[in-house]
């Protein structure tokens, strides 16, 4: 009787959904075949990052990389390339310093972090009240850090995914208020890091109205190691910035359009900027090539899919921005926007496949599982939660998004440090990337599969 009901099951699905299973699944295996070896990914990875580099929201490197968007898109054959500009904020860094002036004089590595206050001219010296966690500091009462330099020494584990991230960025986002909170004149945190160099990684900081800043792991050691002696440690801070609250932001279009119902779309891309560091290789000119070259090898299929393809280079994802720019400006064709997904955790190879809820069953669906399983990418029983920082604004209003979970096992060594630089990019790993994001799109754009009613919306 089971056997019975999986079959009509089985039977019902391919009747609602006229969709040519095998064909699919096959189209999508060579796509996936010929992503694994198709040097556009790189080709795009390595452009940007070489002819132009850092690009900050609100910086002549954002400007030149608007412009590389609109010409690369073109230069690949996507249609309807186009600007969409939108404001937001631009925090841009000055000079900045940091060194222990008693007991032990010494140097260290500091990047200042977004939304920081500078220092007054001429820097400030200060005690430190040092924690080895976040709760440590948010333990003390109001005023108990009043004229000092508070410092959270908290470590982030290294996990495949981003849970060690998510659990210790807090002390990141949040720390710099709290400690303003409790009187603090400036705050320094342990890099949200999982490397043992001495290159500090900046991120969001959050507005505090102090100094706020990170410094490199092992120079967080070394005042761990410092306070351990017993005796008072001072610091001096130094630190420059500008900070625009309506700067020019920058979300740059192509499309595949599709062949017969091309009002329906499916969006999918990365963020254009960075922090101003390294290069934004792995953050996130990986994302933005893996997600244009999947692009590219559907529109360069012999027929088009049905639906249209639609790759977005979000411009403000760091400091925020270019995804709630994005849904304000799209709200009026959500309903048509069958599915969106955001690559943004580097060039590591996806090990996990979410997506939307109660499409595993879907003929597309299982093309596509087919299509990624000599990938060694699982499919989840779970389904998709959050697809990324600049869809989320298309999610809150009903759009379905799917996630592809990466192997962040070095991930969180590199970004928002110098040392996210193109070399550290695997080639091979990338193009696991774009076989696994077109055998998704493809299926997708070249089906009928409406995930809305699929999770019963």
């Amino acid at each position: 009787m089971r056997i019975a009901l999986l079959a009509a099951s089985a039977a019902s699905l391919l009747a609602i959904h006229p969709v040519h299973a095998a064909d699919l699944a096959a189209t999508a295996a060579a796509l996936r075949d010929k992503a694994l070896k198709d040097s556009t990914a790189w080709d795009v990875t390595e452009s940007l990052t070489t002819e132009v580099g850092a690009r900050p929201q609100g910086s002549p490197g954002m400007d030149r990389a608007r412009d590389w968007g609109v010409a690369k898109l073109n230069s690949l054959g996507f249609e309807n390339v186009h600007v969409e500009t939108f404001e937001a904020v631009s925090w841009m860094r000055g000079a900045e310093s940091a060194e222990v002036v008693s007991p032990y004089p010494q140097k260290l590595q500091i990047l200042g972090l977004g939304r920081s206050t500078p220092t007054p001219a001429g820097g400030l010296e200060a005690e430190i009240a040092l924690f080895k966690t976040l709760d440590e500091m948010l333990a003390q009462p109001p005023g108990a850090l009043k004229g000092k330099i508070a410092v959270v020494t908290q470590k982030t584990r290294k996990t495949q995914d981003i849970k060690g991230y998510a659990a210790a960025v807090r002390a990141r986002s949040s720390g710099g208020a709290e400690a303003a909170k409790r009187g603090a004149v400036a705050y320094l945190v342990r890099s949200i890091s999982t490397d043992d160099t001495r290159l500090p990684h900046t991120g969001g900081g959050g507005v505090s109205g102090i100094p706020t800043a990170a410094l490199s792991t092992p120079d967080a050691d070394l005042l761990e190691r410092m306070v351990a002696r017993g005796k008072p440690v001072r610091i001096k801070l130094a630190m420059a910035s500008t900070q625009r609250d309506k700067a020019p932001g920058y979300n740059v279009v192509g499309e595949i359009r599709g062949r017969e119902k091309p009002e329906e779309i499916v969006v999918i891309g990365g963020h254009l900027d960075s922090w101003d560091a390294g290069t934004g290789a792995v953050d996130d000119a990986a994302g933005i090539a893996i997600t244009t070259a999947a692009a590219k090898l559907i529109a360069d299929l012999p027929q088009r899919p049905r639906r249209t393809v639609r790759v977005v280079m979000w411009g403000a994802e760091e400091q925020g921005g270019s995804g709630p720019a994005y849904a304000e400006a799209h709200k009026g064709e959500v309903g048509n926007i069958i599915v969106a997904g955001e690559s943004d955790l580097g060039a590591g190879e996806i090990f996990n496949a979410k997506l939307p809820q109660g499409s595993l069953g879907h003929p597309a669906m299982k093309a596509f599982a087919a299509a990624i399983l000599p990938l060694n990418t699982i499919i989840s029983s779970e389904p998709a939660k959050n697809g990324g920082s600049d869809i989320a604004g298309l999610q809150q209003l009903g759009v379905p998004v799917t996630e592809f979970q990466q192997d962040a096992g070095r991930y969180f060594d590199l970004h928002h440090s110098a040392d996210d630089t193109l070399d550290k990019v695997d080639p091979k790993e990338l193009a696991q990337n774009v076989a696994v994001w077109a055998a998704f799109v493809y299926t997708v754009a070249d089906s009928d599969i409406d995930f809305r009613k699929a999770a019963g919306q």
